[in-house]
């Protein structure tokens, strides 16, 4: 992972030293089977699908090489599957937010991505805004055409820390499904897209609870509790301390990747 928190207890360690699933053009049935698994995983927000709902069609175009993963991907994103789990009835903003989740593994920026995706939905329909995810230069970057889509805990939102700690706005564990995460259909960063702030983390002392707040804005200052353990070769002890660090919100980002660097594990981040 390309920032700071111990991943088992965040609830992203199967994704934090997990390579990315690529159906590479040798692929057997037991990697296409493997695929059309993670494809459905991500794409419906780790929901379970009844044999029913599979999109046999789909599938068997995969198995056969007639079509690639982003193809795929997009069918399953355009199927009434996807608009019954999550679109018809959720807000259009949350729609926003899991389409982000969903198809580029991370959560929206800022305000002007919501707004742009709502433009995109009224003038020109549900399919073409899902389109605008999947012919993007950003998901071709990091997808391609035979990588399926996954959620980014690493450098790629980490270079951004409003987009690492939003993450867990969106995110509650891998064994939690997008449907399961009640809150009226309403969607869960519109303030802080729009007050352009930064949600601090907290992690329960089971590593099953994440929290995430709307607080805070780039004059805002934050306290980072750290665990720091013994720096490998120096010591045969096992030593962990806890301390406390206070940073501005410039020097949030800088802060949390040195913490990284000297195998440091952050337990919170907190308005001071």
């Amino acid at each position: 992972m390309g920032i700071t928190i111990a991943a088992s207890r965040l609830g992203v360690e199967p994704y934090a030293n997990a390579s990315p699933i690529e159906l590479r053009p040798d692929f057997s049935q037991d990697d296409a089977t493997a695929v059309i698994r993670a494809v459905y995983r991500q794409v419906l927000g780790h929901d379970y699908v009844m044999e029913s709902e599979r999109l046999k069609g789909a599938e068997s175009l995969l198995r056969n090489g007639s079509i690639s993963v982003r193809d795929f991907v997009r069918t399953v994103a355009q199927s009434e599957l996807y608009k019954g789990k999550f679109f018809y009835n959720n807000f259009q903003t949350r729609v926003i937010e899991l389409n982000y989740k969903h198809l580029l593994g991370r959560p929206p920026y800022d305000e002007s991505e919501v707004i742009f995706h709502l433009d995109l939905y009224e003038n020109e329909g549900f399919e073409a805004d899902i389109d605008s995810y999947i012919d993007s230069v950003e998901y071709q970057e990091n997808f391609g055409e035979n990588i399926v889509p996954y959620y980014r805990f690493n450098n790629q939102i980490g270079d951004r820390t409003v987009g690492f700690t939003r993450m867990f706005r969106l995110y509650r564990g891998y064994a939690n499904s997008d449907r399961a995460q009640s809150n009226g259909g309403k969607a869960k960063l519109t303030r802080e897209l729009a007050q352009n702030s930064v949600s601090p983390v907290y992690i329960g002392s089971t590593g099953d609870c994440l929290h995430g707040t709307s607080a805070g804005s780039r004059n805002q200052f934050y306290r980072l509790r750290v665990i720091q353990g013994a720096v490998a070769g120096r010591t045969t002890r096992v030593r962990r301390s806890s301390t406390e660090v206070i940073v501005s919100y410039e020097q949030l980002s800088n802060q949390l990747q040195q913490i990284n660097r000297q195998g440091g594990t952050i337990v919170s981040i907190t308005p001071a």
